[in-house]
């Protein structure tokens, strides 16, 4: 299942049209900002569909039943463009347990990619409700194998793949190698065209750069 938020519309809109905008884009700290606050209203979203138990809550002026979170889910991302993404889903699920991969594309001469995973830090897994998230959402590789390697550390309940910008071949990726009932894939827009590079259009560029300055 896929979920378009930006079918509708809601301010999440607003700072879409600001993370893309390439005067907006110089203010690093805003840009960052913005992906902190698509992460917020991602994790809003993804609350909805997670399971619920009701609890007794004493006020000054009597007992309230309230439902709560039955499990909190395990937050992870993709160092380092993920980060600001990132931050906005744990300013929700504050008490989460969290997980890093750090996956990064290695150029060859000829043109082509491949994708390097160096550095992994996780908590178990193993039936939990997993948010995977990273800004951009290509090729779909980096994020079929960050979820690879996180199984390593046990198969989740369920995947939410979280991503503001995708693309219409990263999704068919996805579909083609995870099964329906395995995970979710939540997206602020999806974009029709990839450059021979690889990059998004119309797209934002690399968000990585944009939140943390060009590398080497």
């Amino acid at each position: 299942m896929i979920h378009i938020l930006s079918d509708q519309n809601s301010i999440l809109n607003e700072f879409i049209s600001e993370i893309r905008d390439a005067e907006i884009q110089k203010d690093s700290m805003r840009f960052r900002r913005n992906l902190e606050r698509i992460g917020e209203i991602f994790a809003y979203e993804v609350s909805k569909q997670l399971e619920y138990t009701s609890r007794e809550v004493i006020t000054s002026l009597g007992v309230a039943e309230v439902p709560v979170l039955k499990s909190q889910p395990v937050i992870a991302t993709i160092l380092r463009a993920g980060l600001p993404l990132h931050q906005g889903i744990l300013n929700y699920f504050d008490r989460a347990q969290n997980a890093f991969v750090s996956a990064y594309r290695r150029h060859h001469k000829s043109g082509k990619f491949d994708i390097q995973i160096e550095y992994t830090s996780s908590p178990s897994l193993e039936d939990k409700i997993l948010i995977l998230s990273d800004p951009m959402l290509a090729t779909g590789l980096s994020m079929f194998l960050t979820y690879k390697q996180l199984l390593g550390n046990g198969k989740p309940k369920h995947t939410h793949i979280v991503t503001i910008i995708g693309s219409v071949q990263g999704v068919e990726y996805l579909n083609k190698h995870l099964s329906e009932d395995e995970y979710t894939l939540w997206a602020a827009a999806i974009d029709d065209e990839l450059t021979a590079q690889s990059y998004i259009v119309p797209g934002l560029g690399d968000a990585g750069d944009l939140a943390y300055g060009s590398k080497l």
